[in-house]
């Protein structure tokens, strides 16, 4: 199986538009706890990206300015190349799309 790459754009500060949601750092955090208790880790690899601070990647920082430029809520959840989720996330269409990529669930 290949590597599912789980990728949260965020900032340390809230967005404007999200008031009461958690950050978007303790957002990241959380959804590793729940994909981990729901689903084998293998193969899951997991990026922070703040979009105050965006890596050198040019793929990346295109993606934080597109975030900046539209006012685009966050976090923002991209497994692989497709976005799941924009502000507060939901857990049901994270879990589609890890279903959707093969990723075996936890027995038991």
């Amino acid at each position: 199986m290949a590597t599912i790459v789980i990728t949260v754009y965020g900032s340390e500060q809230i967005c404007a538009s999200c008031v009461g949601a958690p950050s978007s750092k303790d957002t990241y955090e959380w959804l590793q706890a729940a994909i981990g208790r729901k689903y084998t880790s293998e193969g899951i690899q997991y990026k922070y990206i703040d979009i105050n601070q965006p890596p050198s990647d040019i793929g990346h920082q295109a993606y934080v300015e597109k975030i900046v430029e539209e006012d685009l809520f966050y976090p923002i959840i991209w497994i692989n190349d497709k976005m799941v989720a924009e502000g507060i996330p939901r857990l049901k269409p994270i879990y589609q799309a890890l279903d959707e990529l093969g990723l075996e669930e936890k027995e038991g």
